[in-house]
Parts: C-alpha cells; structure tokens; sequence
C-alpha cells in the first residue's frame, strides 16, 4: 500500500468522480482506476460503487476513507517537520590568525544566519598547528595552506592570497610604490614570523630565489603583536592583505609583491565526509560560500577565487 494510492482514493471520494478526480491529480483516468483497484485487491474488499452518474464509497469505503484521511495528515504532518526542522549540534573551526581576521565575524554570521542552533567553535592558531588538531579530531574544519595532507581528508582549492610588504607611513626604508619585487627589498627592516611558521618557509625560498638576504630584525608569530610593531615604526613585515582587515586604510602602507608564484593558497580541509556531522557538512558549505562571498564583494585584500 502507498500513500499515492491512498490520496488517490480520499481524492475520488471527495469529488464523487474518477475524471474529475484524474484531472486534480494530472493523471489519466485508466490509471487513476488502475491504482484504486490495486488497492481494492490488497484489501480483498470493494471500497467503491461505481455508477453511471458516479462514484460513492462502500461501507468498507467510508471506514477506510476516516483512517486514510488521517494517515494522509500524519504524513503530511511529519514532512513538515522534516522541512521545518533546525540542524543542530557543535562544530569546530580552524582559522589561521589572517584568515580570521577577515572570516572570522562574517562566518559567525552567517551561520547565526543560516543555522542557529549549531554552536560554532572558532579555534585561531597557526595552519601547522591547525593540521595537528585536525589530524587528532580536535578540529572538523580549518583553511589551511599546506598541501601535503592526509588522503583520507577531504581538500578543496578555496582562494589564493597575493603577498604584501606592510609598513607603517613612519618607516623611512620602506618600498614608496603599489608593487614592489624581492630584489628591492635589501636593506628593508623586516618583522617576520618565526622558522616554525609555513608563511616564513614560503618566503625564505622565495627570497633565496630572488638572490636576496632578507634583512630581519625580529621574529613574531602573533599576528596581533607583530602588526603593532610594524604600526610602531620598528619594521615592515610581509603578509597577505588580510593581515590589514582590522586596521585602517591610512595606518599602513602596501605593496604588492609581483614576483611569479609568492602568494599563499588556501585550503579548505576536514575530516572525510564519513566523519562529519550534519551540522559539519552543512558548515563546511558555509565557510566555503563565505569566503567566495567576501571576495567577490573586495573584501578580502588581494585574494583571488579557486574553483574546486
């Protein structure tokens, strides 16, 4: 017995008629007799009379029709609930420092938004340290920027990330125009995160490659820290444009660096879609559209879109 075969039925009951009835239901009236007779055999009793000026329900009819009417509600009744139901449940979040600063609220607002009742935990820490919570469960997403992960992860290609020379308009040695290259940057006081940071790897091989000898003077791997000191005058750094998403336009300078392949990929990395949660998958779909949406408006200083 199927609930199409029961609509069908209360259906020709209501309207006292099978063509009148096949014409609501959009199928043809063979058909719609077809099904109502399959269902008189299922049952071995006749549910119609069939006359010439129409259809009427037996006694079995009518009986049938009351407990077919309310299955059809109970039916209806648990679609809704199905469709009106809110995901729940608890999800985690790597985010680099950079990548927080500028992904950070508007995914907390969109999920707000789109599945209030999955509480959102955000973890800000470095990408190598956010790959080693997720590789332990800590995590069921992060954007990362390593490439070699484990097969089992699910990876997507989210956005790439120009680099920038970051300076305080107070730095007297610091690059004058909108683009700069690694070759014009000797003698430039640079702050950098530490050897243990993949930003710094990226850079050293870069700056090897350009034949140049950085000139650092100091080693910060809090992003928060090391902007204030570049805001100090003590330095410039070398970030992507995110770095700048809590600051003022006029506080520091940027220029672009236009060497060939200096930039940084983003990745959108969690556990295999086995592992994840209902609330994971659908998060997932949100920092994913999130980020594309943040670009697409400018709002990600010199990111570029990655399709999948």
């Amino acid at each position: 017995m199927e609930l199409r075969q029961l609509r069908y039925f209360v259906k020709v009951c209501e309207l006292r008629s099978m063509g009148r009835a096949a014409v609501e239901l959009g199928v043809v009236t063979s058909a719609l007799s077809q099904q109502i007779s399959r269902l008189e055999g299922e049952l071995s009793t006749r549910l119609l009379q069939r006359a010439s000026t129409g259809v009427t329900p037996t006694d079995a009819g009518v009986a049938f029709l009351h407990q077919a009417q309310l299955t059809l509600r109970h039916a209806d009744d648990a679609v809704r609930a199905a469709q009106q139901a809110r995901l729940s449940g608890h999800v985690s979040v790597g985010l680099a420092p950079t990548t927080a600063s500028v992904l950070g609220v508007p995914l907390m607002q969109a999920m707000r938004e789109r599945y209030p009742d999955v509480r959102l935990h955000l973890v800000e820490s470095l990408s190598g340290h956010l790959a080693t919570m997720l590789e332990a469960r800590q995590l069921d997403l992060a954007v990362l920027f390593q490439t070699d992960t484990p097969r089992r992860w699910s990876v997507s290609p989210l956005l790439d990330e120009k680099l920038y020379v970051i300076a305080s308009p107070l730095l007297a040695k610091r690059p004058a125009g909108a683009k700069v290259r690694l070759s014009q940057l000797a003698g430039v006081p640079l702050i950098l995160p530490s050897s243990g940071h993949g930003l710094r790897a990226t850079l050293t091989a870069a700056f090897a490659r350009a034949r140049v000898e950085p000139a650092v003077v100091a080693e910060i791997d809090g992003l928060a820290l090391l902007m204030d000191a570049v805001l100090a005058g003590q330095g410039a750094t070398i970030q992507p444009g995110a770095a700048t998403a809590r600051h003022p336009a006029g506080d520091v300078h940027l220029s672009q660096i236009t060497d060939a392949h200096v930039g940084r990929r983003n990745l959108l990395v969690s556990l295999s879609d086995d592992e994840l949660s209902p609330a994971a998958l659908a998060t997932r779909v949100v920092v994913a559209d999130t980020a594309r949406a943040l670009v697409r408006e400018g709002r990600w200083a010199g990111a570029s879109l990655l399709e999948n």
